[in-house]
């Protein structure tokens, strides 16, 4: 055998014991990572942040205050909503109530000096007529009498009117559509008055706080969330699993979880199995799969709960 061919062999065996070694290789434990369900909490009004009470590792309760806004603009639609409120509901009030007491005097008396003057434009027109048949008055002077006559007497109509309208009072239609606008004043006043509430961030759900993103003096906008942190008692661990060892693992199985940071370990229970889609989030460290593999996503859920709630979010579990 000449010395290419023994090189040839040697070589080809090397690779041959290497392949071997890799195919021997144990399989790469399985990592994943320590999760729980977040929240946040928005404001829905914009506003410079006057006050921040609680700080980051807070534990509140649903009801707490979290911090408090200043927003001018809604101080000021306040201000012009209750303005409207007691103008429409002085107007509503004079529609129901009619005229005053000393408005009716002062219409009775004008409805008196109205009656005199008709009374006396009626006798001089009665005389005018008699003159006139005698050929005593010019037609111009009795064309005058005529008018102060007629003139008298639409006064006299017109104030009576005037007296009957207030003392009847105003309109079914007016006391109606002053009903209406006292109506839209005050659901004017109760919009602007749930936004001026929402001055006060309040928390809605239990919660660990776990980031505070604005400090008291800056600007915060609508929607922007403010505060947020972790649900108590929804800690799970998230694992992906390649399709090639997705078999070793069924839902309801027991298994048990390695903590590398605290060397220690705990059981959870596997509440569910999904297929993730090919780039999905992959919480494993160290994917070890092939390409054309499916990608499979473990929920464990702790069996002791209280023990998981000190684990740090998103510390690595090794199954």
């Amino acid at each position: 055998m000449n010395t290419k061919s023994i090189f040839a062999y040697i070589t080809i065996a090397g690779f041959s014991l290497i392949g071997i070694s890799c195919s021997q290789q144990p399989e790469r434990p399985l990592e994943g990572k320590v999760k729980r369900e977040t929240l946040a909490f928005s404001p829905k009004v914009t506003g410079r942040i006057l006050k921040v009470y609680v700080q980051e590792g807070d534990l509140v309760k649903r009801g707490d205050t979290l911090a408090m806004l200043d927003v001018p603009e809604v101080n000021a639609k306040l201000a012009q909503a209750k303005g409207a409120v007691k103008a429409t509901g002085a107007q509503r009030s004079l529609s129901r109530n009619g005229a005053t007491e000393n408005q009716l005097k002062q219409l009775r008396a004008k409805q008196s000096g109205m009656q005199q003057q008709f009374a006396f434009a009626e006798k001089s027109f009665a005389r005018a007529q008699a003159m006139f048949a005698d050929s005593m008055i010019t037609p111009q002077a009795h064309d005058e009498m005529i008018a102060k006559y007629q003139g008298a007497k639409a006064q006299l109509e017109a104030v009576n009117a005037e007296l009957n309208e207030a003392q009847k009072g105003v309109r079914v239609e007016t006391q109606n559509a002053t009903q209406g606008q006292a109506d839209q004043a005050l659901g004017v006043l109760q919009e602007v008055e749930v936004a001026y509430s929402e001055r006060y961030i309040i928390a809605t759900n239990d919660m660990q706080l776990e980031t505070v993103s604005l400090r008291e003096g800056e600007l915060a906008t609508a929607g922007y969330p403010l505060f947020s942190g972790y649900l108590p008692g929804t800690t799970y661990f998230r694992f992906t699993i390649p399709e090639s060892r997705i078999a070793a693992y069924k839902k309801g199985d027991e298994i048990a979880i390695k903590i590398p940071y605290s060397k220690t370990e705990t059981k959870g229970r596997i509440q569910n199995i999904k297929q993730l889609n090919r780039y999905a989030d992959v919480t494993t460290a160290y994917p070890d799969y092939q390409i054309e593999d499916a990608v499979y996503e473990l929920k464990i859920t702790p069996a002791d709960v209280k023990q998981a709630e000190n684990l740090l979010a998103n510390a690595t579990v090794v199954l």
